[in-house]
């Protein structure tokens, strides 16, 4: 195959992971800057520039879109997706997965667990939706927020009125949820390749932090997951239309609960915590699901 991967900085580990499983399986992968894609929309021949010339073709797209840049990343991938290459996570999966409050929405549809989660626009609701999630402690979080930031824990009813009032203010969206407890602080990060579970990891927040994400200074240590969180990991990848997935879990009293379901879940801590080669596995679940490689693929420029 000659794979092109859709991302803004190919020293990235996980760019780099993929860039190299794919040559040790005999495949050739091109780092494309998702920023320096422009299009030709045209109703016969849609096709896509890169660096001043017409991009070559490619068997399938790996897109690593950063959240920052999900709009213009998904507007690349779609004129792929017309020019019929194979891809990986497709525009629509990823949108409805990066907007928090409509996946949410949509694993509620599914019947999958989740904390109970408000969302309201008008300050004079605000006692009702603190009411709504079992009160203080709770966690607010900002839609827009990735890696844990824009995310508060309220210890309090008052300081969480004060933070609500605060983000509505500035004209923010926000979600409230109730804080899991027992969870202590960890969450299990479950890696959805097709419709298998292939790695999981707890991560672990540092002490006095309540947000487990790695770049918050977590820990990352290998775990072995129940029936009902392999299932629910799968069903919530499903629900989104993602075929790879990172899906976060909390341990609740009353089960495995969501928390969100990544389409560009990172590679390092995952492959670090449990020494697989996740990378390798997403190369070859493309090289067996619906990819006809060219007889002759291209050298990639550059």
């Amino acid at each position: 195959m000659h794979i092109g991967i859709l991302s803004r900085n190919r020293k990235l580990y996980s760019t780099r992971r993929l860039i190299e499983a794919a040559e040790a399986r005999g495949h050739t992968a091109r780092v494309v800057d998702t920023l320096r894609c422009y299009m030709n929309i045209a109703s016969h021949r849609p096709s896509i520039h890169y660096k001043g010339e017409e991009i070559e073709p490619f068997d399938a797209i790996v897109p690593r879109i950063g959240a920052s840049v999900t709009f213009y990343g998904c507007a690349v991938l779609r004129q792929f997706e017309m020019m019929s290459t194979y891809v990986l996570n497709d525009s629509v999966s990823i949108t409805r997965s990066r907007d928090k409050l409509r996946s949410l929405q949509l694993l509620s549809r599914k019947g999958l667990g989740l904390p109970i989660t408000g969302f309201a626009h008008s300050p004079d609701d605000i006692p009702d939706l603190i009411t709504m999630v079992k009160g203080a402690p709770l966690v607010i979080k900002l839609l827009e927020g990735t890696q844990g930031i824009g995310v508060v824990l309220a210890e309090t009813n008052q300081a969480a009125e004060s933070v609500i009032q605060a983000f509505m203010g500035m004209k923010a969206n926000i979600m409230v949820q109730e804080y899991i407890k027992e969870a202590r602080g960890a969450d299990i990060r479950c890696f959805v390749i097709g419709d298998k579970v292939i790695a999981s990891m707890k991560r672990q927040a540092a002490e006095g932090e309540f947000r487990s994400n790695l770049h918050r200074g977590g820990s990352a240590s290998v775990i072995r997951i129940t029936p009902e969180e392999r299932s629910t990991a799968i069903r919530a990848a499903k629900a989104m239309g993602l075929r790879v997935a990172g899906v976060d879990l909390l341990r609740s009293n009353h089960g495995p609960v969501i928390m969100e379901v990544n389409s560009s879940p990172g590679l390092q801590g995952i492959e670090t915590a449990t020494g697989k080669d996740i990378a390798g596995q997403i190369i070859d679940y493309m090289a067996k699901n619906g990819v006809t490689p060219r007889k002759a693929p291209p050298k990639p420029k550059g």
